[in-house]
């Protein structure tokens, strides 16, 4: 079980599109099958009478609905990138989950990110969408129902990496970096290549790269023109979308050419002479 946290954004939207495989739809319902877990508090948006079943654009709209309710709201260091997006994805031979497995395992995860306190259900909304094979989303607005807005625990990253580990010994999953066909780590000095293929790394990470920071810029501009009145604003919302994920794009390549950098290369074997009798003359 392996966690990845992207970089904090200011829309869910495309973290929930990512998480489904597909785009944000207003026709389409997610049932608990597909959304396995959720925060506490939520049962208090939901009546009896009202429909239980959501569709993605309405789940979207939810975990963005704290930015209208508290519009002055920031992080202590004044950052307005309020979406978090954790992904863990199970090793390629394990078993398939069940719902409930899924569901124990996000909650889980929710806790060691800090996002989930047990026993307050007044915290910061957040879904966790198991949508595909082996994979798991967890997305949430850090904006808590009160405004407040907590910092995430300096050390999550090592916390998420800890809580899988036992999520992995507990439900009976294949660790990381075991196995039959798992090796030993040799440390060797950097290629040229390699050099070059981290360097590209460092530019298509979402954590911090600096294309990263840009598009989160681009999408939040995006939003914020498509609440301004008129034609126009939605036109210029939907160029600056289509650029965001034009820059989504650049990344994966980025990503894929660091990649076959530090790919192997295979030398090419001569063929073989072959050998031929001579006879006497």
């Amino acid at each position: 079980m392996i966690p990845r946290l992207h970089q904090r954004t200011h829309a869910p939207h495309d973290s929930l599109a990512e998480a489904l495989g597909r785009p944000v739809s207003p026709n389409e319902g997610l049932t608990e099958y597909t959304v396995v877990a959720h925060w506490p508090g939520l049962d208090y948006f939901t009546l009896d009478d009202e429909q239980r079943t959501w569709t993605s654009l309405q789940w979207a709209e939810h975990l963005e609905d704290p930015y209208l309710e508290h519009p002055f709201a920031a992080s202590p260091d004044d950052d307005r990138r309020a979406i978090l997006h954790l992904v863990v994805r199970l090793h390629p031979d394990d078993r398939e989950l069940t719902g409930p497995e899924w569901a124990e395992a996000a909650h889980r995860l929710a806790r060691a990110a800090g996002i989930e306190i047990p026993g307050k259900e007044d915290g910061c909304r957040w879904i966790a969408v198991q949508a595909q094979s082996g994979r798991l989303d967890v997305i949430a607005n850090l904006i808590h129902v009160d405004g407040a807005w907590p910092p995430p625990p300096a050390d999550i990253l090592r916390r998420l990496s800890d809580e899988a580990r036992r999520i992995e010994q507990d439900l009976h999953l294949i660790p990381v970096r075991t196995g039959p066909t798992a090796r030993p780590a040799i440390r060797m000095a950097p290629t040229a290549s390699a050099q070059l293929a981290s360097v590209l790394t460092q530019l298509a990470d979402e954590q911090a790269g600096p294309l990263a920071t840009v598009r989160g810029l681009v999408e939040h501009t995006a939003h914020r023109i498509a609440r301004q009145p008129g034609a126009a604003g939605t036109d210029v919302a939907h160029r600056l979308e289509l650029i965001a994920r034009r820059l989504h794009a650049i990344q994966q390549d980025l990503d894929s050419t660091a990649a076959r950098l530090v790919q192997p290369r295979v030398a090419a074997v001569p063929p073989a002479v072959r050998r031929t009798a001579h006879r006497s003359p």
